[in-house]
């Protein structure tokens, strides 16, 4: 009898991890549609995988010989597309905006305090520029060092909707958290911890800025450490 039915569990154990790799690959071929082809298809199935699978899910797109940002830019574009209708009807006012420390000037007199550092508007750097942008649309601007603050903000701010500018895995994970404020993400093109750039354009637009995106002499000014030439990268 116990033959039997370790026979059953063994051949149930078995089934499920071919059910798992079906459901990996699936949802690997439809990022790659996604990131390729700008094609959305079963968002549900991907942001599934991703979610649950997370750990794995890497692990699997590596050994298939893939970048190892893959699946966190699978899981930016998905939300970023998912929610984006509901992202764009809520106003200003009930949104943020949080920026990474690491998009900072190498001689930013910045303090910290617990919720962030506070800019002090010097024009070295992209981020006083975006907070003046973010504010003059009613967004509350955070600029963080790390996944502990974000934590802070959540509990103490009240939003509706989130902005992030992140490299891709923080961006995703953060999102992940953050599925119920109608998060929007704009990826580092360059990222690691000092002299990270982002595209301000595509900040700009994520604000609601569109019609504005061709005037490039606001940002003229700003200093190259952290201006945008926006990089592709190959995946």
């Amino acid at each position: 009898m116990f033959s039997e039915f370790y026979q059953i569990f063994g051949q149930m154990v078995f089934l499920a991890g071919v059910i798992v790799l079906a459901l990996l690959l699936i949802s690997l071929v439809l990022g790659k549609v996604l990131i390729k082809q700008d094609k959305l298809i079963f968002p549900k199935v991907m942001l599934f995988t991703i979610d649950l699978f997370y750990g794995p899910f890497k692990k699997f797109s590596e050994s298939m010989g893939f970048d190892e940002q893959l699946v966190d830019h699978m899981g930016v574009e998905v939300r970023n597309k998912v929610n984006k209708k509901s992202y764009e009807s809520i106003d200003g006012e009930d949104r943020l905006l949080v920026l990474p420390h690491c998009l900072r000037h190498p001689e930013c007199e910045a303090k910290l305090e617990s919720s962030g550092l506070i800019c002090t508007h010097c024009n070295k750097c992209v981020i006083g520029f975006l907070k003046e942008k973010a504010e003059n649309k009613g967004y509350k601007v955070f600029i963080i060092p790390g996944s502990t603050f974000l934590k802070k903000i959540i509990e103490q701010n009240n939003f509706k909707a989130v902005l992030g500018v992140a490299c891709y895995q923080d961006l995703n994970i953060a999102m992940m958290k953050l599925s119920k404020f109608s998060p929007q993400g704009v990826p580092l093109s360059r990222d690691g911890c000092f002299k990270t750039k982002v595209d301000t354009k595509a900040v700009l637009e994520k604000m609601g800025y569109v019609e504005k995106l061709n005037d490039t002499s606001s940002i003229a000014n700003i200093s190259p450490c952290s201006q945008e030439k926006h990089e592709k990268r190959s995946i």
